[in-house]
């Protein structure tokens, strides 16, 4: 990354019509020289933890009245759906502060927020890096995405009493398993980010698009989820991995034959979903069972 390039695109609604928000953590694809020359590994093999053209499957959302919020830096670079300090203790030369969480699942994984390897398992790196340089990571790249989404929250909860985050992502095929892979897992950590009729009204508007739909299995949701999913406040956080087989080649990271017909069917399912969102009006449904 440039430190001149903006760390994320956000594409606002002429006005916001409904309580939603989008997100795209993981499509940023600006992999700068800079990062290239200290990878042991080509521009096209990082790709691999990249949620490929994720942004512009959902890009109508604005044209229908609500925020997209997308990352535009690479998840290998910084990855938005971490702690801010999730690191390794094993990449760096020199000392992590005592802040750093360094005994994470995502960390011993290897996915920590500055990952150790890209999602096929081979390091990223050939040399040990220095904590100044994921602090300067976090403050250029983590931060501003996230004190953007914040912000974003606040001002949907100020206008319309609640709010709905959708966190959109891909998710690879599982080797063996493409006959039995769902069209989309969504993770609410297992009701923990956000109350059942507002997964309930995803999935029914999902599946109403013909998408076979599951839930928290094999993904529950990551840092955003946990982090700003608060249902008994009133913001729910919907985590939502789509399946890269439906819309792209996924070895060569290109749009696939149905790439239009699936954007069309994301489409059509904020264009439902925000109508739905708008019905419920600005207390949305009954949050009394949010954490059940």
């Amino acid at each position: 990354m440039n430190p001149a390039d903006a760390p994320f695109t956000l594409l606002q609604p002429a006005r916001q019509s409904a309580a939603l928000v989008l997100t795209s953590p993981h499509s940023g694809r600006r992999y700068g020289e800079a990062f290239l020359a200290q990878a042991r590994l080509d521009a096209q093999s990082l790709r691999r933890s990249e949620d490929s053209f994720v942004e512009e499957l959902f890009g109508a959302a604005p044209a229908l009245g609500v925020p997209l919020l997308a990352a535009e830096f690479p998840r290998a670079w910084c990855d938005a759906n971490r702690e801010p300090w999730e690191l390794d203790p094993a990449m760096f030369a020199d000392n992590l502060p005592d802040y750093a969480n360094t005994t994470s699942p995502r960390v011993a994984a290897g996915l920590g927020t500055l990952a150790r390897i890209v999602g096929a398992g081979e390091p990223i790196y050939g040399r040990k890096l220095r904590f100044a340089e994921a602090k300067a990571r976090i403050e250029t790249c983590w931060r501003p995405f996230h004190e953007a989404l914040a912000q974003l929250i606040e001002d949907t909860v100020a206008r319309f009493g609640h709010c709905l985050v959708l966190d959109c992502h891909s998710m690879p095929t599982p080797p063996g398993r493409l006959a039995a892979r769902a069209d989309i897992v969504l993770g609410d950590g297992h009701g923990t980010s956000c109350g059942a009729a507002w997964s309930n009204l995803v999935e029914t508007g999902l599946a109403s698009q013909g998408y076979s739909v599951r839930r928290n299995d094999p993904y529950a949701g990551g840092f955003i989820t946990r982090h700003y999913g608060r249902p008994r406040e009133g913001v729910q956080v919907l985590q939502l991995e789509l399946a890269r087989a439906l819309y792209m080649h996924e070895r060569q990271f290109t749009r696939g034959p149905q790439f239009a017909a699936t954007q069309a069917g994301m489409t059509r399912f904020i264009g439902g979903l925000i109508e739905a969102v708008q019905l419920w009006g600005t207390a949305g449904p009954d949050l009394s069972a949010a954490a059940e």
